[in-house]
């Protein structure tokens, strides 16, 4: 099937339900970005400290650089230009502000490669200058399997944005932080910021890739040895 049958169908980001789904073998469920130290140091106690958190994220932090990458790899595996998506995976990989950041990055990225080449035979994915297994950014490789199967930028990009807040929040209720409910209701009041972020970044470059979100960088380097822990990053 063509991207143009996908698209012939009305809903081409209909996959993206499946990809971005805490049953898609990419392990996200083992990893918090640095906020399970968070919690225990007690920076993120309550529902409104979680919204406060997950939103400077979005505004300053990983999840605003990450979706200018995203779309960068979008629209440069949509012209076929594979050094370019190359080049941006390194940036990307290379933006991990931690060892275990780019565990989460990168092993995320491996499977999610693995299980979308293989399982999903309408998205196609083949050069020979793709990066080697084990060095593929998470957010490039859904952004270019997103635009291998002629999905919208916008809509992928916020769907992968609201899949990364929504991991983070699953993460948050595990740690007892607060409960599912509190959850729902966090992911709803975060919702504007990642369409805000969406529409930003879609016509964004890599000169607007940024962040300044110290207090997580910090708090991922402090999981590295914290000594009580659920969570890989």
């Amino acid at each position: 099937m063509s991207a143009t049958d996908i698209e012939a169908d009305g809903f081409a980001e209909l996959p993206l339900l499946a990809w971005l789904s805490p049953g898609f073998p990419v392990g996200s469920y083992a990893y918090s970005h640095g906020l399970e130290w968070a919690v225990e140091a007690g920076h993120v106690a309550t529902a409104k400290d979680l919204v406060r958190w997950l939103g400077d994220l979005l505004e300053f932090g990983a999840p605003r650089a990450d979706a200018v990458v995203f779309a960068c790899a979008f629209l440069s595996a949509r012209g076929a230009d594979w050094p370019a998506v190359a080049e941006i995976n390194a940036l990307s990989i290379a933006l991990a502000g931690s060892a275990e950041r780019r565990l989460e990055i990168c092993a995320q990225g491996d499977a999610f490669m693995r299980a979308v080449t293989t399982a999903w035979t309408t998205v196609l994915v083949d050069s020979p200058q793709w990066p080697e297994a084990g060095a593929v950014s998470y957010t490039v490789a859904v952004a270019l399997a997103a635009a291998c199967a002629g999905m919208s930028l916008r809509v992928s990009l916020q769907a992968f944005s609201l899949g990364v807040v929504a991991n983070l929040v699953s993460a948050a209720a595990r740690l007892g932080a607060i409960g599912q409910t509190e959850g729902q209701r966090v992911l709803s009041k975060l919702l504007p910021s990642v369409r805000a972020l969406g529409a930003h970044a879609s016509v964004a470059n890599r000169s607007d890739i940024s962040s300044a979100a110290m207090r997580s960088d910090i708090a991922s380097m402090k999981h590295e040895i914290q000594y009580s822990r659920l969570f890989r990053s």
